[in-house]
Formats: C-alpha cells, structure tokens, sequence
C-alpha cells in the first residue's frame, strides 16, 4: 500500500465532474486502499479520488470500522434542515469555512465488491460524505463558504 500526492487548488482536475466507475477492476480495489493511507496519512476524514488525480466517482469515507469506499455514490435524498459547520478540505490547506449542508441525506452507491448500498447518513457522517460528492462533481468548500477563517 503506498500513499499517492494530494491534488491541491488550482489543479484543474479538481473543477471537472468524474466520470462513472463502469467496471471494478483490480486497479480500482489498490487505488481504494490506496486512498484509505493517503486519507490516513494527511488526517483526513474523506477523499475523493480526483484529490488523488483520478477523475473517476470513487470516495473514501473515514468510519470508525475503518474507510468505506463508494462507488458511483449518489445522494438520493437531503433533509430541507440544513445546518451551518466548520469545514476545511485537503486539496484546500489552511482555509477552514462554515458550510451549510443538509442534516441527513440517504446515499446510494456501489460498495468496493461492486455490491449495491443505501443507507441515512446523519450529522458529521453525512456532512463528510456531502463533501466528497461534491468533489466529484467538481465543487469545492471554496465555493460552498459562508464565513472563511485562516487557521494554520
């Protein structure tokens, strides 16, 4: 397992929408545990994979059963209650903003054996899981901030 560079802003490869995952390969399943040490490494609780230069829709989740990859996920539901929380964001070092994100969403997506989940994400959870779909969608905290706060 080897831990790969993080893509930071301005790169590109970061404002383009991922492609769909159309077959799990063994490449895909190293990238996953791959991701899973450079998410660990850099004390991050999400990655996606075009943090890692990979524009494909492929997103590890820090839980405490160790990371959750989600494949193709697809948020299917948002609560209208949002709230307001600090966030920052690997690929954006040293900007920490307020985001508004929804309380609870429902996901659905393809587990690392290409086996179909869905589940309710609430509170931290579903705030992490928002962010990293953003990512493959091509939109960062930047974009999302109500009040900015610099912290090194």
């Amino acid at each position: 397992m080897s831990s790969q560079e993080l893509i930071k802003e301005p790169n590109p490869i970061l404002r383009h929408k991922a492609k769909k995952i159309t077959e799990i390969t063994a490449e895909i399943k190293q990238l996953i545990l791959d991701m899973g040490q450079t998410m660990k490494k850099n004390k991050g609780v999400g990655l996606a994979a075009n943090q890692v230069g990979q524009s494909i829709r492929l997103c590890v989740i820090s839980t405490e059963k160790g990371p959750l990859a989600l494949i193709n996920p697809q948020i299917t539901w948002k609560s209208i209650r949002k709230e307001i929380e600090e966030e920052g964001c690997l690929s954006c070092p040293g900007i920490w903003g307020l985001v508004k994100r929804s309380k609870i969403i429902y996901v659905k997506a393809l587990n690392q054996d290409g086996k179909p989940i869905k589940f309710r994400a609430e509170g931290f959870f579903s705030r992490v899981i928002q962010h990293e779909v953003d990512h493959l969608n091509g939109i960062l905290i930047i974009d999302k901030i109500v009040r900015t706060k610099n912290k090194e």
